[in-house]
């Protein structure tokens, strides 16, 4: 089944990736725990093949002698990474100018690629699509079956209409049922203070938030045009003014507002990551893997 937001070549470059092994086993990434006991209040569940970052300690090795393969006993006790991821569709992301891809396809992608890694370590991942309401809410899941309604969520996806991260975090907080790990990927076009006051309950909860501002290289250096009219994409609302003019007022601005988040995230220990749409998605998973 062929997917717009999963290709092949990912898929392969995925399972090469060093980094789903060891953040997403040691901990980086993880919310799992295993119980360190081995008696009648663990039952055991079934093996899995070892990978890299996994514990040594919990290698059968007497199953290793008879096959001279390593694999692991997992018990009914142990609890899976749960991950949500929270794509941003409002009308903004549904912007280009110096990309092949809007913002909202860029978000989509490396959503669908991570996705597919968590459900290929047999941990779960749920999705949040929003823009001033929770649009689509998929709680965690780990199942094949699930994956393909992850990603066919996604295929379907359209900018929608004006940004309230901060209000979609509020009504999606009771929705989230176990601690874990939250992605969030979004423009950002919100108020700072009022992103991370939604935020605190989840970090006070003990998740682990990354938060990836996703912004065109043409937001992030205004292309200069001369004269030219501006349409808010969440408004309508219309401008003519000249570029030359605005520049560098936009620059500040900018330089401000992605100040104020950084700051904010560093205070909260929460991870922060400004990427432009032309960079490769992948690097999104060498942030994870920091």
């Amino acid at each position: 089944m062929q997917f717009k937001y999963l290709k092949p070549e990912d898929i392969n470059k995925l399972r090469n990736y060093e980094f789903g092994a060891k953040a997403l086993v040691e901990g980086y990434l993880s919310g799992r725990h295993r119980s360190k006991q081995r008696g009648s209040s663990t039952e055991f569940h079934e093996y899995r093949q070892y990978t890299p970052g996994d514990d040594p300690s919990m290698v059968d090795w007497r199953v290793f002698a008879r096959s001279d393969r390593h694999y692991l006993k997992t018990f009914e006790q142990e609890t899976n990474l749960e991950c949500t991821i929270f794509v941003d569709s409002s009308a903004s992301m549904g912007f280009k100018e110096k990309s092949e891809l809007t913002k909202l396809e860029y978000s989509s992608f490396f959503a669908a690629c991570l996705s597919y890694l968590i459900v290929s370590k047999n941990d779960q991942v749920g999705l949040q699509i929003f823009d001033k309401d929770i649009r689509h809410h998929l709680p965690p899941g780990s199942t094949r079956k699930h994956l393909h309604s992850i990603l066919n969520l996604l295929e379907k996806n359209q900018p929608g209409s004006q940004t309230s991260l901060a209000e979609s975090l509020k009504r999606a907080n009771p929705l989230i049922k176990r601690k874990g790990t939250i992605v969030i990927l979004s423009d950002f076009f919100d108020e700072p203070k009022q992103i991370f006051q939604a935020l605190n309950p989840y970090i006070h909860r003990g998740f682990r938030i990354h938060l990836f501002h996703v912004l065109d290289p043409g937001e992030m250096n205004l292309t200069d045009r001369g004269l030219s009219m501006f349409t808010d994409m969440e408004t309508d609302e219309k401008i003519t003014i000249h570029t030359s003019s605005i520049k560098q007022t936009w620059q500040d601005e900018l330089k401000a507002h992605t100040k104020a988040l950084r700051s904010l995230a560093a205070s909260r220990k929460v991870d922060y990551t400004l990427i432009s749409t032309q960079e490769s998605y992948f690097t999104l998973f060498d942030r994870l893997a920091h």
